[in-house]
């Protein structure tokens, strides 16, 4: 696989999604800031096709663990189904390609090019009440798909998933948990060091093992004007299996998202920075920068 390859998707995403907008009709086209609110929204009914980009500088108790970095692309697209006024059905495959990984071999740390990563997806309802209060409850399950043996998860896990969320005058607050558990057990090898796209840190401990982790995401968005908003979304983690000094990876984290236009497609771009105040001993993330373009796509229905 070439990083090229990526691109060019990218770009005949963004060329065919523009084409729709432009054969839509709308007499009254949405303000930038009208679809930045919608946007925030958890339960939202527009469609996206998100691209995060993440890159991480990593530390730990491994040797030159401080002067490891990694690059990641996902493709996550939401395509949400109005089931009933005020509630809707999520499908979100998460698609990982790292564009680079550290990796910690019996010689010490290797860095693994272009390969596909773990895939992971959630389905779930989200039902939004009078009082402005959403909640979302689902399934989430993550895939052991990597195309390199060192990137690829040693679980299978499948878990429920919960989320609430307030939308104020101002923006948005909310949070959401998953508890996943392992489909499959594995003797576990003592010199492995697993770091997956989704902040699921496992460690082993010389022995048959089964992984139960508790993942989550707290966000906030803050409405600004001209489509700008003050937003943060970081990811969380606790293994609840992991050694002692590994088992919990907690950032906090800031950044901005902005709607602008590529002829008449809205699309979403967006910068985050977390610092990790929380992280694995041995080996994890200390900060990260997440950049995301998310063209707004029109629903097939």
């Amino acid at each position: 696989m070439k990083k090229n390859n990526y691109l060019v998707s990218i770009i005949l995403i963004l060329l065919v999604s523009n084409t729709i907008w432009a054969q839509e009709d709308s007499e009254e086209p949405k303000s930038n800031d009208d679809i930045a609110k919608e946007l925030s929204n958890p339960n939202t009914t527009l469609g996206t096709m998100a691209f995060p980009i993440d890159v991480v500088f990593y530390n730990g108790d491994l040797p030159d663990a401080n002067k490891q970095t990694g690059s990641l692309l996902n493709f996550q697209p939401s395509l949400p189904i109005p089931l009933s006024p005020g509630v809707n059905l999520f499908v979100r495959p998460l698609v990982p390609i790292y564009l680079s990984q550290p990796t910690f071999e019996a010689n010490g740390f290797e860095q693994k090019g272009v390969n596909l990563g773990n895939i992971s997806a959630d389905v779930a309802v989200g039902k939004t009440f009078p009082s402005k209060l959403i909640g979302i409850v689902g399934v989430f399950g993550s895939f052991r798909t990597a195309s390199d043996k060192a990137l690829r998860s040693n679980y299978n896990l499948l878990g429920p998933e919960l989320m609430v969320a307030q939308i104020f005058d101002w923006g948005v607050l909310g949070i959401m948990f998953n508890h996943a558990w392992s489909l499959n057990s594995i003797d576990a090898d003592v010199t492995s060091s697993t770091v997956l796209p989704d902040d699921f840190y496992t460690s082993t401990a010389g022995r048959k093992e089964t992984a139960s982790i508790t993942a989550g995401q707290y966000f906030y968005v803050y409405n600004l004007s001209k489509g700008w908003q003050i937003t943060g979304q970081p990811t969380f983690s606790y293994n609840h299996k992991a050694a002692k000094g590994n088992k919990f990876t907690f950032p906090v984290g800031t950044g901005v998202n902005k709607i602008t236009r590529f002829g008449k497609m809205p699309i979403k771009l967006s910068m985050q920075y977390w610092y990790y105040v929380a992280s694995p001993d041995s080996f994890g993330p200390q900060h990260q920068i997440r950049l995301q373009i998310a063209p707004v796509v029109p629903l097939p229905w």
